[in-house]
């Protein structure tokens, strides 16, 4: 059991989705830190998701790719690192789908540099790891941390490999590390390719909702907040060499998350369309994260909540996602849903 709270992190990706709420949650809730924020500043990776906090002298960016060993080892060395919390991944299913290479140099390869890293200069290592890493989870099952990964997409293979990674080190080298395995986050400063900022921004602008086949498809919809409250939980409580599942263990239907985020914004049914499913697509993620409540730890949001409160936010911060929806992210979505909806039904 750690007792001890580390005090100079290397939070990689963190100014993604989920990284840069870890880094607002860690911070402000461990004064004595300093973060060095890691990021190569991909399309989904913004500084302005940071913007406000940049001024801290606790916190610090430095601009680089995962897979440069030299550049990690110099980053650590340089800031007295004590733990590396990894979140630098490519995420995205279709994305995967459309340019699958990407997502094995960043996720597995990467992932491997900063084992080496670690294993070099005697540091902790955290990896932040997805359920899509079980697979399609049939019947009532709900997936436990010593189930057997079976992932049916590039992206969840690249997680499962660089989870088998970690593991890896810390039974040949003793390697200290812990992983955690997400739900469906949602929440501030995700990027509008993911589902419910997808879903939220679409209905807010009137446009077409393009949901999936027949959207029956099961999700724990997370709030971030909780992932990062469950981060913390075993960054300071967990065992070193374990796994924990961090959701809500609950799950709903893709149809109920597109009700909630309508309702929430006061938007027409009338806006949802059906479209041609993605290959491979996992009918039902479900976890069991009994371990990790073991620790001490409560989600404060049900799925519920977390789709509600994370279509409020993209209502109330036009200004952090219109730049998107008008820039670059214009020719990914023609490419993956113009098609779809022109074949689309109601």
């Amino acid at each position: 059991m750690i007792e001890l709270s580390p005090r100079a992190l290397l939070v990689t990706g963190g100014c993604g989705f989920i990284g840069s709420n870890f880094v607002r949650y860690w911070l402000a809730q461990h004064p004595q830190s300093h973060v060095v924020v890691y990021d190569k500043l991909t399309y989904a990776g913004r500084k302005k998701n940071l913007a406000d906090l940049w001024e801290d002298a606790r916190l610090k960016l430095v601009v680089g790719d995962i897979g440069d060993l030299d550049l990690v080892r110099a980053t650590c060395q340089q800031e007295n690192i004590d733990l590396i919390v990894n979140f630098a991944a490519e995420t995205h299913v279709d994305q995967s789908i459309l340019g699958p290479l990407v997502f094995t140099d960043t996720n597995v390869r990467g992932t491997h540099v900063l084992l080496e890293v670690a294993r070099e200069l005697g540091l902790r290592l955290h990896h932040i790891s997805t359920d899509e890493v079980y697979g399609h989870i049939r019947d009532d099952h709900q997936s436990v941390e010593t189930d057997e990964l079976a992932p049916r997409s590039p992206y969840a293979a690249s997680k499962a490999a660089a989870d088998q990674l970690v593991q890896a080190y810390a039974i040949t080298y003793g390697l200290p590390v812990t992983i955690t395995r997400g739900a469906n986050n949602v929440g501030p400063y995700q990027y509008p390719e993911k589902a419910v900022p997808l879903f939220a921004t679409n209905a807010i602008l009137g446009e077409a909702i393009p949901v999936y086949g027949d959207g029956l498809q099961m999700r724990d919809y997370a709030h971030v907040h909780d992932h990062c409250t469950g981060i913390e939980t075993v960054l300071l409580r967990g065992e070193i060499g374990e796994v924990y599942n961090v959701g809500t263990g609950r799950e709903m239907t893709n149809l109920d998350m597109v009700d909630i985020v309508l309702d929430t914004l006061g938007k027409s049914h009338d806006l949802v369309r059906h479209v041609t499913d993605r290959p491979g697509h996992d009918r039902r993620y479900s976890m069991n994260v009994d371990k990790l409540r073991e620790l001490g730890w409560q989600p404060k949001y049900d799925p519920r909540e977390a789709v509600a409160e994370a279509a409020k936010w993209y209502a109330n911060n036009r200004a952090w996602w219109e730049p998107i929806r008008n820039g670059e992210f214009r020719e990914y979505y023609e490419k993956q849903y113009a098609e779809r909806l022109a074949g689309s039904v109601r």
